[in-house]
């Protein structure tokens, strides 16, 4: 950022009078060195986020891009000196004034908060941004930074239907993993591709957030949704530096934008909590991802006024049943965990939405209904909604919904493991994508759909092998559906990625032993029981780094190709993961952990105290000692298109690029 300090009255655009006001200037530069009495406003922050780098290229790029026309907010924080005021602020872009309501607000600490609401510009190309802010001694300080406006050109057939599919936090080792259980390889080849190998373009992403090489799953899915990084933690906002959690400056959505000047339809699927990142990030505006209670009262409030949602499929029930009632979560706070909204009337003003209303007695179901939304309460309800429906609301657990491995256990007759007793008529995420697309797919104009595989992150977050690839199988069978929709509708594009990579999955072999030996040696701290076992006499337990380490993994030459029986359960998913010489996981953003190579009876059990009787405990090497979760880590990660417009994808890109290669495919089309 370039930051200058200027005398009341100076302007960019007459030279004749900055002389004077350079002299006065200078004049005061020789003061300051003198006495610390004299000094001057500073400006702090500048938004949109601008700073000039290259990467491999004489042409930098620009680290905030928008599309021609796409709405988004204004921002500076202002210190002024000790004891003095801000009483005036103003924005140009290359030199113009912006016209609009600019605020100045007292945020503590001699810092001024000073924002102008959903500006936005038909200017295609590198724009320069400027504010000017005055202190109440006459005192005046300019920054000045840049951002770049993209259009489209006329290339042929555009993409009337969108369809993300984002796999939390899978990498190329969760696909490949998934590719394996669910279609075998053999002789050194895959028996059968996964539905999203199918996808004729392939594309590697850079994935790092506004303020770290990690991302989390807030900034990692909304680049795809608006084209932008953010801070972690934070949803469809700059970073700014007061505590509300609503009132950063927003940036309009995919979604918002096609709905307002296109009619287009949105739709949100996941098998997580719906007010989670990655869908809060097609819709949300917080800087606070976990402020359940706004997030969701927020999909409502503003899909009138901006995102015309008519699909949201997930779990969270919990945010949309009234404070005081069993299973809620609403809470009657602005600022804890979980919080409720309400947006600054300047906000709510530029940007043409409701202030919201802090209000925990809400029963959000309710107004949803009122407001034409069928509602499912589970995977019958959803498989029998009316004929015509054109909006669907469907909450399926007060929380994350229950693991496919879980849910189809149960569906098999087996005992029902995590929360399935409790939800158990949960819909798989491959039924969810079906009952959008036909909700979806009656809106005329099109639509932006979301599907997100949520637990592929949060098993292997619990490094759970077993369930993280079954959900990623799940997710594929999802992406197999939007394939066969596309076939019938060509206007169609898919995109296939994640947001981030979660726990450094890697296949490191397969197991040297059957099943039976390795229940055997997991529950008598390594032993097998049978005569001549590694390092010890038959029945005899021994160490269990050795006989679960060098005892089981098969490497190289070794590591056999494991067969996993995806035919006779009749439903498509393995019979067993538990199978002999079965698939091996190592993770190298691992927390602490016990290690005993089988399927954990139940989900979602701190991985530092599970598995305990085998005796192999595995350091973790990502965080602190007893913690237990693995980590995201910042590898690429891979993308695969296909349909109307894919064509405009391939090679290594930012994550933010995506956005708007899908707006071409959209707005200009594609050859």
């Amino acid at each position: 950022m370039k930051i200058s300090r200027r005398m009341t009255g100076l302007t960019k655009k007459n030279p004749d009078e900055m002389k004077p006001a350079i002299l006065q200037l200078t004049m005061i530069g020789m003061l300051a060195g003198l006495s610390n009495s004299v000094a001057a406003p500073a400006v702090t922050r500048l938004n949109p986020p601008s700073a000039l780098f290259t990467f491999g290229d004489a042409t930098p790029p620009y680290i905030s891009r928008f599309m021609v026309g796409q709405r988004f907010d204004l921002q500076a924080t202002v210190k002024a000196d000790a004891g003095k005021v801000i009483t005036g602020a103003a924005f140009t872009v290359d030199g113009s004034p912006v016209t609009g309501t600019t605020t100045v607000t007292s945020i503590g600490g001699d810092r001024y908060n000073v924002v102008l609401r959903a500006y936005s510009s038909v200017a295609v190309g590198a724009r320069t941004l400027t504010v000017l802010a005055q202190q109440d001694d006459g005192l005046t300080v300019a920054a000045s930074g840049n951002f770049e406006i993209v259009g489209t050109t006329v290339q042929g057939r555009k993409a009337k239907n969108v369809i993300y599919l984002i796999g939390d936090g899978m990498s190329l080792a969760h696909r490949t993993a998934a590719r394996i259980v669910s279609k075998g390889i053999a002789q050194g080849k895959a028996i059968e591709p996964l539905a999203m190998d199918t996808l004729p373009v392939t594309a590697i992403l850079n994935t790092p957030s506004l303020n770290s090489i990690i991302t989390d799953s807030a900034p990692g899915a909304a680049c795809y949704s608006n084209g932008n990084k953010s801070n972690n933690g934070q949803e469809g906002v700059f970073p700014d530096d007061t505590t509300d959690k609503w009132d950063n400056p927003r940036v309009e959505h995919m979604g918002n934008y096609l709905a307002r000047t296109q009619g287009k339809a949105l739709g949100i699927v996941t098998t997580a909590d719906v007010e989670d990142a990655t869908p809060g990030s097609f819709s949300a505006h917080t800087q606070d991802r976990g402020a359940g209670t706004g997030i969701c009262d927020m999909y409502l409030d503003e899909a009138v006024a901006k995102h015309n949602l008519r699909v949201l499929l997930g779990g969270g029930r919990k945010w949309f049943i009234p404070k005081g009632q069993p299973g809620s979560g609403r809470i009657d706070s602005l600022t804890a965990s979980g919080a409720d909204y309400v947006v600054p009337a300047e906000l709510a003003t530029g940007w043409g939405v409701p202030t919201g209303a802090q209000d925990p007695g809400r029963d959000l179901i309710a107004d949803f209904v009122t407001a034409g939304f069928v509602y499912a309460a589970d995977g019958t309800a959803m498989a029998a909604i009316p004929a015509g429906t054109t909006k669907l609301l469907g909450l399926f657990h007060t929380g994350n919904m229950d693991v496919s491995l879980d849910k189809i256990a149960e569906r098999r007759g087996q005992p029902a493991v995590g929360t399935v007793a409790t939800f158990p008529d949960q819909p798989l995420l491959e039924e969810m994508t079906d009952k959008a697309l036909e909700v979806l797919n009656r809106n005329a104009q099109g639509f932006v759909l979301m599907v997100e595989g949520a637990s592929i992150d949060k098993q292997a977050h619990n490094m759970d092998t077993e369930r993280f690839v079954q959900d990623t199988i799940e997710f594929d069978r999802s992406v197999a559906r939007c394939i066969a929709f596309q076939n019938a509708n060509p206007d169609t594009l898919i995109i296939v990625t994640a947001d981030h990579e979660c726990a450094g999955v890697a296949i490191i072999g397969s197991s040297n032993v059957t099943n039976a030996q390795l229940v055997t040696r997991a529950a008598l701290g390594g032993t097998d029981g049978v005569a001549g076992a590694i390092n010890g006499a038959a029945g005899v337990a021994t160490d269990g780094q050795t006989q679960l380490r060098s005892g089981v993994v098969n490497t190289y030459d070794s590591a056999a190709f494991p067969v996993y029986d995806n035919t006779t359960s009749g439903d498509g998913y393995p019979v067993t993961m538990d199978a002999d010489r079965k698939m091996l996981i190592g993770y190298g953003a691992n927390g602490d952990r016990y290690e005993d190579w089988l399927q954990n009876v139940q989900p979602n059990v701190n991985p530092a105290v599970r598995d305990t009787a085998g005796d192999f405990f595995i350091a973790g090497q990502a965080t602190g000692a007893g913690v237990q979760s693995a980590v995201h880590t910042a590898a690429d990660i891979p993308m695969s298109a296909g349909g109307r417009g894919s064509s405009l994808f391939g090679g290594t890109m930012d994550n933010t690029s995506v956005f708007f290669k899908v707006m071409q495919a959209v707005i200009g089309g594609a050859k």
